[in-house]
């Protein structure tokens, strides 16, 4: 049998996904990178590159390693919780090299087009054109896989902002913004709280003169470190407490979380007010922004109702003097090398289960991260990998294009009913929701009753504990023998990273006292016991 060519078209955390399935089902992937290293947005670069994802320096993951690693390749033990992108490209390239993935990688190479073939309702097959060294060349595949992210197309509204373009000083994206050395000294306002919004205006604050955060909504905050210390994602995101959730109204999920989120910092307070209820918006994670508003070095204000010559006016009236403009108003979906098809791509990124587009006559064409998951992105989008190469195989169908709208039309209708109309909630998943759904597609979801019968101390991780990547490698295609132990050693990766001073035993005084306090509350209670049975009985 003739084996099937597949097309990649990007090398970043989706791509390398991408590549390692195709070899794992006998597929023959080539990966097209327009730049000149793998790691996609993870990629540090000085000087941005259009079409590229660009990061600041400091950008530091939001997910801990044991929920974001690939799920047949732990992080090593050592590496922190939360990886700097320099550590997440290294854990890329042991990746990529342990599993022989960089010689399918074509790098400087861009995508022009991808065009189905004439007889693509027989063949199934696309043309894709690339340039590399200033020379097109065309490529015949079988299938193709879109791993470009979304976190290149910037989006700059300055349409919505009057008086923008007479504004003397400067104004970027934060696509553009690296480090914080050249607003030193500055007066700054930065509009937008997502993730990118907040983690710059903290930043930027501890150089400049002033910065201002502006915000339309608010936002509620979340932070890395959770209850004891345990990373946030590995605390909240169990089958046990997704289980819970969705026994329990939303009122009270929302009421929980705020609550919880206010005794941290009463959000009110600083200025953070969310004009949205939890559930209904993507939340942001900033560990330092509380700080650096309590400390008087960035200052919340609404929205910029228009700019003057040198000052940004606010929606509450009040003006400031301002130097620079960030705008953190996050990105738009590009595909500038997909023909003009609604049959491919229609203007909503209609797409079953965010992979497969619904009224192309052969599934040869899958979008791989393209998407929002409250989670981890690495794990969501290799599992569609997973599931897209088994369809190109021809080893697992889907419905009928019928039933694909239909699919797509009842999540749609969901989303509207469950969260707010805004981009950065389009295309959000609940983690495990999402995870064990196209699981289901792949047969790989895991079996909690057949764990419990045959392995009742991983079913009970696997249930209460956080629900880590290696649990799809359980059974089913592409199952993992390293899969168990994986999981059952979690918690010791977790801890190893953060107990570098190692505290020896020792028989203090106050150990001795703890020893002493905890033999007086036994006597305590045992008395106690007698006392109210004595009074019972007489």
């Amino acid at each position: 049998m003739k084996v099937k060519k597949i097309a990649v078209i990007g090398a970043g955390v989706c791509g390398l996904g991408a590549i390692k399935s195709c070899l794992e089902e006998g597929l023959e992937p080539t990966c097209f990178e327009k730049g000149s290293d793998i790691g996609g947005l993870w990629r540090y670069e000085e000087t941005p590159d259009s079409g590229r994802a660009g990061i600041y320096k400091s950008l530091t993951c939001n997910t801990s390693k044991e929920m974001t690693s690939f799920s047949d390749y732990p992080v090593p033990d050592h590496f922190p919780n939360y990886m700097h992108n320099s550590k997440m490209m290294e854990y890329l390239r042991m990746y990529a090299r342990h599993f022989g993935l960089m010689q399918h990688i074509e790098f400087l190479a861009k995508v022009c087009s991808v065009r189905r073939c004439p007889d693509f309702s027989s063949s199934g097959q696309w043309q894709v054109v690339v340039e590399a060294d200033g020379k097109q060349k065309s490529y015949i595949f079988d299938g193709v896989m879109i791993c470009s992210g979304h976190y290149t197309e910037k989006h700059l509204p300055l349409q919505e902002f009057a008086g923008i373009q007479e504004f003397r000083g400067r104004y970027l994206h934060s696509w553009e913004y690296k480090h914080p050395d050249a607003f030193a000294g500055k007066r700054v306002v930065v509009i937008g709280i997502g993730n990118s919004g907040a983690d710059v205006a903290g930043e930027i604050s501890r150089v400049a003169e002033q910065v201002f955060l502006s915000t339309r909504r608010g936002a509620w905050i979340w932070n890395r470190v959770w209850d004891d210390g345990n990373p946030m994602d590995t605390v909240l995101f169990t089958r046990y407490n997704r289980a819970v959730q969705k026994l329990l109204p939303s009122f009270l999920i929302n009421r929980w979380a705020e609550n919880k989120l206010n005794m941290r910092f009463n959000h009110a307070n600083y200025g953070l007010q969310a004009a949205h209820r939890f559930l209904s918006h993507q939340s942001t994670f900033s560990d330092d922004l509380p700080n650096r508003i309590i400390t008087g070095r960035v200052l919340m204000k609404p929205n910029v109702k228009e700019f003057t010559k040198t000052s940004a006016i606010f929606e509450d009236g009040t003006e400031e003097n301002v130097d620079v403009v960030l705008f953190a108003t996050g990105y738009t979906f590009s595909f500038p090398f997909l023909e003009d098809d609604l049959a491919i791509l229609d203007s909503q990124h209609s797409m079953y289960k965010f992979v497969f587009p619904p009224q192309l006559e052969k599934p040869t064409l899958a979008f791989i991260g393209i998407l929002q998951p409250v989670g981890a992105l690495i794990p969501t989008s290799e599992l569609q990998s997973r599931w897209a190469v088994r369809v190109f195989q021809g080893l697992k169908k889907l419905p009928s294009e019928t039933d694909m709208m239909a699919e797509i039309n009842r999540r749609k209708m969901k989303m509207a009913r469950e969260f707010m109309e805004s981009p950065r909630d389009a295309h959000r998943v609940q983690y495990i929701d999402y995870m064990d759904e196209i699981a289901s597609e792949l047969g790989v979801k895991p079996s909690l009753f057949s764990l419990l019968l045959c392995d009742a101390k991983l079913a009970k991780e696997v249930f209460y504990g956080p629900c880590t990547p290696y649990q799809y490698r359980l059974q089913g295609p592409g199952k993992w023998t390293g899969a168990r132990a994986a999981i059952l050693t979690q918690r010791d990766r977790i801890l190893k990273p953060l107990r570098t001073r190692v505290l020896q035993p020792s028989g203090s005084s106050s150990s001795r006292w703890l020893w002493v306090a905890r033999v007086c509350a036994v006597l305590f209670l045992s008395a106690s016991v007698v006392i109210i049975t004595q009074m019972i009985y007489h």
